[in-house]
């Protein structure tokens, strides 16, 4: 049955429920398995450079994919490749499940990613032409606080499920969200298309994800080293450099590219897309070395650290959905350099976190960490999202999401990189007492120095102990230099956001709306219910 705009819009807050599930299943993934990296690394005997690879497989291929996905569903349908999103992403999810080593893991990871990209742009292009401007920075705000909820939902959920099963159930968790999530598109949401829509442009994609690819490889492959000036080292960085900056000019010479790259000349989208960036890249790379932290520094379950988490969710949900209306009282500007300087104090204040720090101090500081990220989030999509015509929602939402996806991604994979080398520094000679084969993973992680102890203690019970106690506090003082690092990049995005984000709150200045616009509240060319 056909589905006018009046039906539409009396079940726009329906629609954004639904919406929230097909998000939470993309987000659950993530934090779920950050609770369970050391299990899984344990079980699957993989190094800290192929956990980081479990983790940057799914967000490359997301990130990358992105753009055309945004495209696809402007041309072909928004809630079609919501729906096969969700199928590829419940198949991947099982595959997953049932990895035997590292590198099934990763590729199956990967294939997530493929349905992720699908699903999450859908979602964010679907709001903005479901919600009239004068309601979507609430939409906005209420989806961005659900992501807060997730990040709660996934390690609380992951510490329950590791309790009680075998790491492959914290993906398994992913096949009831999506069928419930695939059932209620189906039923409730409208389809929508881009009434011109453009050509796909496969070159472009493969062009951005060897470039990512390479780049965070080199990074990866230059933490593991510490030898940032080795060719290994140097050539797949230079090299994805190089092929980003060609995928740029192609984009910008295409009749139908992937990303329209002249977007980024308008300030609001520009910034709004680069604070939304650094935020995750901040975030992200925080929250690899806190995973570590809490269960191999602190010796908590999974489950304890996943409800050790939940004050950044409730610092996310709080904030995100009030934050439309701060914007508009104080302005986008101030509202997000707030969020992303309260960021980088609480990323900051982990600097001095040590092994024998009250948890209620810490939870603080977590609490704190939401709290800014609720504020700096919604508003800066809001920016980027106002910034495009509503028929082009999709393309907006692609950059809005790859944006948040490679800045998390570069996240893990700079400061993994960063906590990894300041890690082996600070080690030392300590794994002298192992066997001359177990010192380099023993030196490259605290999960392999735990690991080589265990294995010690047979042996040498006192020599283990002091292996153990060298580990932790060498993770300690690479945890403080992580720290610095990341909050100096919140603060970068601070300075961004006051800088070049605009006074007003984007939608009520709407900039990118074009004559007429907001008279095709759907763009919808074939609504089916």
């Amino acid at each position: 049955m056909d589905v006018d705009q009046e039906t539409v819009h009396r079940r726009r807050w329906l629609i954004l429920g639904v919406l929230v599930v097909c998000l939470l299943v993309v987000i659950l993934d993530n934090t779920i398995l950050n609770v369970a990296l050391k299990t899984i690394q344990q079980d699957l005997g993989a190094t800290q450079s192929q956990m980081e690879w479990a983790i940057n497989s799914y967000t490359l291929v997301f990130a990358g994919l992105m753009f055309s996905a945004g495209v696809l569903g402007d041309r072909y349908g928004r809630r079609l490749f919501l729906i096969v999103g969700m199928i590829v992403f419940g198949l991947a999810s099982v595959a997953s499940a049932f990895a035997d080593s590292p590198a099934q893991l990763i590729g199956t990871r990967a294939l997530m990613g493929i349905g992720a990209a699908l699903v999450q742009p859908q979602t964010l292009s679907v709001i903005t032409n479901v919600f009239d401007p004068s309601e979507r920075g609430k939409a906005i705000g209420i989806w961005a606080s659900f992501s807060g909820v997730g990040i709660a939902i996934g390690p609380v959920t992951g510490g329950l499920l590791l309790e009680h099963f075998w790491w492959g159930s914290v993906f398994l968790v992913n096949v009831p969200f999506v069928l419930v999530g695939v059932a209620a598109i189906a039923l409730f949401v409208p389809e929508s298309k881009d009434p011109s829509p453009g050509r796909i442009d496969p070159f472009g994609v493969l062009l951005s994800i060897a470039g990512l690819s390479l780049l965070v490889y080199g990074i990866i492959h230059g933490g593991e080293t510490n030898d940032w000036g080795s060719l290994p080292v140097l050539a797949p960085i230079f090299g994805g450099v190089a092929l980003v900056a060609l995928f740029v000019i192609v984009e910008a010479r295409s009749s139908h590219p992937s990303l329209d790259v002249t977007l980024f000349r308008n300030p609001a989208f520009s910034a709004g897309a680069v604070s939304i960036g650094l935020v995750f890249f901040a975030m992200q790379g925080a929250t690899f070395f806190l995973a570590y932290f809490w269960q191999a520094v602190r010796d908590y379950s999974p489950l304890e650290a996943g409800l050790l988490v939940v004050p950044v969710a409730v610092g996310i949900a709080l904030a995100a959905p009030r934050s439309a209306k701060m914007a508009v009282r104080f302005g986008t500007r101030v509202v997000v350099a707030f969020g992303m300087t309260l960021v980088g104090f609480a990323l900051g204040a982990y600097s001095f976190v040590s092994r024998d720090t009250p948890v209620w101090v810490i939870e603080i500081i977590v609490f704190a960490l939401g709290f800014g990220m609720g504020n700096a989030m919604a508003p800066a999509t809001e920016a980027v999202m106002s910034a495009v015509p509503r028929f082009k929602a999709g393309a907006g939402s692609a950059v809005n999401n790859t944006v948040r996806m490679v800045g998390g991604a570069l996240g893990v994979a700079i400061m993994g990189s960063l906590l990894s080398a300041s890690y082996r520094t600070n080690l030392g000679d300590a794994v002298n007492v192992l066997p001359a084969a177990a010192r380099d993973g023993a030196g490259e992680s605290i999960g392999g120095a735990l690991e080589a102890a265990g294995q010690l203690a047979s042996r040498s019970a006192g020599d283990a102990m002091a292996l153990v106690e060298s580990a932790k506090v060498a993770f300690v003082d690479a945890m403080h230099v992580t720290a610095v690092g990341s909050a100096v990049v919140a603060w970068l995005g601070a300075i961004v956001a006051f800088m070049f984000l605009p006074r007003r709150r984007v939608a009520d200045e709407a900039p990118g709306e074009p004559d007429g616009a907001a008279e095709e509240p759907a763009e919808t060319a074939s609504s089916k219910g």
